[in-house]
This record gives C-alpha cells, structure tokens and sequence, in this order.
C-alpha cells in the first residue's frame, strides 16, 4: 500500500503576490522618508546611504567593515571618480572630527574624493576645515535633494 502524503503546494498566484509584496517592501524601505534618517541606528544609517547612492547612480558602492574602517564607511565611483565616504547619524550637529576621520580613510583607500553624509548639518569648524583639506559635506538638506531628484525620475 502506498504511503499518502499531504502536498503543500504554491500556486501561481500566491507566487505571484508573495514577489510583488517582497518588491513593494523593498520600494518602500528604498523610499523612506528624510525624517526616517533621525529613527535608524548607525549601521542601518550607513546601509540606508548607500542605497540611496545606488539610487542616485554610484557604482560599485560598498558598505565597509564596522570596526577597523578607518574613517570611511562607504566606497564608491562615479563618473571614474572614486569616493570614500564617512557616514553620520547624529542627534546634533556634526564636527571637525568626522572630516578628519574621512581625510585620512580617503587616503587610506586610495580614492579621490571625500564625503562626510549626515542626518544633521556641520558646525562652522567643520565646514572650515572641509574647505581647507577639500573634503565634500552633504548634510540633511542635500540628502533630502538628492531623494527629491530620484523621487522625479
């Protein structure tokens, strides 16, 4: 006598709409809001900006290791121009020592352009040392611009 056993089978329309549900929750992580920045912890921070450097047309973008990065957390390139990029999920405004941190990880990874991203805005020491050692600074309001123009493409 042959065993009987119990088939648990999908179908195609639950296949269907188990994918379309994954990719609506992917859109819907990707699209978040600014004021979601403010909610993450610091590595999700980190994963969360380089979406949206993906999204805006970087490549080869890369999350570093957590410890031992040497001030850059993020590596990317676009344009054949390479960028080391520190990120910065802050309360308040973000100083002069995350500016160094991601000159001297620039440098380290050998790449061409530094970038501190935040969820807040630099104090005035910060920007003048930016200035100085050429290191780019994209507070709140340009990563709001930056989802801005990806919203209208």
């Amino acid at each position: 006598m042959a065993e009987m056993g119990i088939y648990v089978g999908i179908g195609l329309p639950a296949l269907t709409a188990l994918i379309l549900g994954i990719i609506w929750l992917r859109r819907l992580f990707l699209r978040r809001r600014p004021g979601d920045m403010d909610l993450m912890e610091g590595h999700e921070f980190e994963h969360y900006c380089a979406d949206l450097l993906r999204r805006a047309g970087f490549l080869e973008v890369e999350v570093t290791r957590g410890s031992g990065d040497y001030g850059v957390d993020i590596l990317a390139e676009l344009g054949g121009v390479t960028y080391a990029v520190q990120c910065k999920r802050y309360d308040g405004p973000v100083g002069v020592k995350a500016v160094q941190e991601v000159y001297a990880g620039r440098d380290y990874y050998d790449c061409m352009v530094g970038a501190v991203m935040t969820n807040q805005y630099f104090t005035r020491p910060a920007v003048e040392v930016a200035r100085k050692l050429k290191i780019l600074l994209w507070d709140r309001g340009y990563l709001e611009s930056m989802l801005e123009d990806i919203d209208q493409e």
